[in-house]
């Protein structure tokens, strides 16, 4: 028996990297899976890459209709939500001087207030539906220190840390684990955006950024997409029922704690 057989899964973000290696890991371990993105002409890709156990929902995480809506997509569709992944985030960087009003709020929208309502909105339908689940959220080793040029997104990712041991104290009574994953830095498209704002804000060459981030990884590489999918697995799966408000480090041992 596959660990997820029969269980239904909404990604939020899942339209390409992080999320949709998961929704492929949700998939060969038996699971149904929405690929909730915002763009849902990728995302409608993407579930068709996938295969039939997968299904596109277009989703704006910082708009509550549209989260109540993608929840009512998933109950008819599969008949209930056992599986949440908050993969939607945005990533940005400044100097304090800098920082605009504008991409702090941006920033806390998505990653902080999208990962709040839609852990509200997936509580809801399961506790009416009386079968627990699992909700996982996506943090980030940012969440775990500051950093000299990224306070809006360590302070986003922080905030994660500290909803996902909330809401896992509060919503364990309902057999519903609530835990997250801390990746380091994981290689993708996201990184040319990345590696550029490093470029201006440091006066490096395009390139030098990423390369030193992956140097100095105590494992020898930046993480990739698939480095993180046993830990989605298994937070979203059985053998994980006794794991509470946890945040899980996956980061090659870029940080201990």
């Amino acid at each position: 028996m596959k660990r997820l057989d029969g269980k239904s899964a909404l990604i939020t973000g899942s339209a390409r990297g992080i999320g949709r290696a998961f929704a492929e890991a949700y998939i060969r371990e038996g699971a149904k899976v929405a690929i909730a993105d915002i763009d849902i002409d990728r995302a409608s890709h993407t579930a068709s890459d996938l295969g039939p156990s997968a299904y596109a929902i277009r989703l704006d995480v910082t708009d509550q209709d549209s989260i109540d809506a993608a929840i009512v997509s998933v109950e008819e569709k599969t008949g209930g939500l056992d599986i949440l992944v908050n993969g939607a985030a945005l990533f940005d960087l400044a100097p304090i001087t800098d920082i605009t009003r504008e991409s702090y709020e941006r920033l806390f929208a998505i990653n902080v207030s999208g990962t709040l309502f839609m852990m509200q909105a997936a509580a809801k339908t399961m506790i009416k539906r009386g079968k627990g689940g699992k909700i996982i959220n996506m943090a980030s080793q940012a969440g775990r220190r500051g950093e000299a040029l990224v306070a809006v997104y360590c302070a986003t990712k922080a905030a994660v840390i500290s909803l996902t041991q909330s809401a896992g104290l509060n919503l364990i009574q309902h057999g519903i684990n609530v835990n997250a994953i801390a990746p380091g830095v994981v290689d993708g498209e996201h990184w040319e955006h990345v590696d550029a704002l490093f470029a201006k804000y440091e006066n490096r060459p395009l390139g030098e950024k990423k390369r030193l981030v992956g140097e100095a990884v105590p494992f020898g590489r930046m993480g990739r997409p698939d480095d993180l999918t046993g830990m989605a697995v298994f937070l979203a799966s059985s053998e994980a029922d006794y794991i509470v408000a946890q945040t899980y480090n996956v980061d090659g041992g870029n940080w201990m704690s």
